[in-house]
């Protein structure tokens, strides 16, 4: 790292990108340490690809890569950038071997979203905690056994080894580098300035499908939960619910066992908080999302919150919720 007197040493960031590469994985990182250099420190990006040559992302953007992998040079973390293609197609061995020359180059190495896939084959992650993007943690855990994996993470560190969770997570994991390097003040400033959390709270769970209804198989199924999905905040109990089908009781939580794997209560309960997200997404405060989706009042959503997502509902809203606010 490059000193002048009296001045903060320059820590170079090598990012390693190629075709395919997600925009924000490198954009987002990117971002977070060029804004921190606003605020006086001093990282330099430098954006390595396996053989030096520019490359397209998954947009169809092209990216002006500086220098090859093995023409990084010293390195303060090496990044290594995620692509929708790693958790389910071989990785090229260029790549592969891109990714340990930066390694062997860092004092620090990290994955963004995806990006453990590439790390994982190189074997760096043996032994070791990790995370990735929410959809692929069960593959990474399935294709790589040695390593232990935390799907509800959005950034882990395990012996000078980071890796992250989705896209967004990059600027978690950069922030968290930010600090570590300078401080949490400086940390809190980028941060402010890019209208993002410091520290996030909750973990991927939040982001995850567990949020997403089963869809029923039968007409007759698909109506009561259309009905549910029309009203959520109808008092939906099951023997209104088995009124609307035209079935007992008994026989329409058999069928949404059978054809939901789950019960008459619980779906909704999964449609009403849905709908609650939805309205907290929108700006609406904790006491109307519970009113409008019929959860009756706060304390009931709250409950509901951090048994499904592990979050409160305002400390989702306070991450998620949009430009119109409502006040509480």
């Amino acid at each position: 790292m490059a000193r002048v007197d009296g001045a903060d040493p320059e820590r170079r960031i090598g990012i390693l990108v190629f075709d395919g590469v997600k925009l924000l994985d490198v954009a987002g990182p990117g971002e977070v340490f060029q804004e921190a250099n606003r605020f006086g420190a001093r990282y330099r990006i430098v954006v390595c690809s396996p053989d030096g040559k520019d490359v397209t992302t998954s947009t169809g953007m092209r990216i002006s890569v500086d220098v090859s992998a093995a023409d990084a040079g010293e390195l303060d973390v090496a990044m290594v950038a995620g692509g929708d293609a790693l958790p389910t197609h071989p990785i090229d061995r260029e790549l592969i071997a891109a990714a340990e020359t930066m390694h062997r180059q860092a004092r620090r190495t990290a994955s963004i979203c995806t990006g453990a896939f590439i790390l994982a084959a190189t074997g760096l992650l043996d032994g070791r905690r990790a995370t990735t993007h929410w959809e692929h943690t069960g593959t990474l855990a399935r294709v790589y056994p040695s390593i232990r994996v935390e799907p509800d993470a959005i950034y882990v560190e395990d012996g000078g080894v980071l890796s992250c969770a989705g896209v967004t997570a990059g600027i978690d994991l950069s922030l968290a580098l930010v600090e570590r390097d300078h401080g949490p003040k400086l940390a809190r400033d980028v941060a402010r300035a890019l209208v993002v959390f410091l520290q996030r709270p909750g973990g991927q769970s939040q982001f995850s499908p567990a949020m997403r209804a089963p869809v029923p198989r039968t007409a007759q199924l698909h109506e009561v939960c259309g009905a549910i999905a029309a009203d959520p905040a109808d008092d939906w109990t099951v023997t209104a619910l088995a009124a609307r089908a035209g079935l007992s009781p008994r026989h329409l939580t058999r069928m949404f066992r059978d054809e939901l794997d789950t019960t008459p209560a619980k779906y909704v309960e999964l449609i009403r908080l849905n709908t609650a997200k939805d309205l907290l997404d929108a700006g609406h405060s904790v006491t109307l999302a519970a009113q409008g989706a019929g959860f009756g009042g706060p304390e009931t959503l709250r409950r509901a919150f951090l048994r499904h997502l592990g979050v409160s509902p305002r400390a989702y809203r306070q991450s998620f919720h949009s430009a119109l606010r409502d006040s509480d």
